[in-house]
């Protein structure tokens, strides 16, 4: 009897432990692949109401609420807003990333393209 008791005591702190340690792991950080840290909040803000803007702009346009010439100078304007925060938040961005990992991602991407593209003239 009295092995039985002590079994239990140790199943039960085992099975304590785990939960514990269920419950406590999300709130800890663990290192990312990426790590991307913007000093300028603003900058984000800006620029997610600039593309809503301009989603804005292009669903006005295809309702015929807004005439061809406006809504080419407006959305050259607005890309030329967001390429510039872009470039800004580049400048002032943190990036550590494996580089031999992002030069397969990249080479991935235009592989895809490639195919994409030569499927795209196929269906023509």
């Amino acid at each position: 009897m009295h092995d039985i008791t002590i079994v239990s005591i140790i199943f039960t702190a085992a099975l304590a432990l785990i939960c514990l340690f269920l419950i406590l792991t999300p709130f800890f950080k663990w290192q990312p692949l990426f790590s991307y840290k913007v000093n300028h909040p603003n900058l984000v803000s800006t620029k997610e109401s600039l593309l809503t803007t301009l989603n804005e702009l292009e669903f006005e346009f295809k309702m015929d609420k807004i005439s061809p010439t406006d809504y080419k100078i407006l959305k050259k304007q607005y890309e030329t807003e967001v390429a510039n925060i872009m470039k800004e938040e580049e400048q002032l961005t943190h990036v550590r990333a494996d580089k031999d990992l992002m030069a397969e991602v990249e080479r991935e991407i235009e592989e895809q393209m490639k195919m994409y593209k030569h499927k795209k003239g196929e269906g023509k």
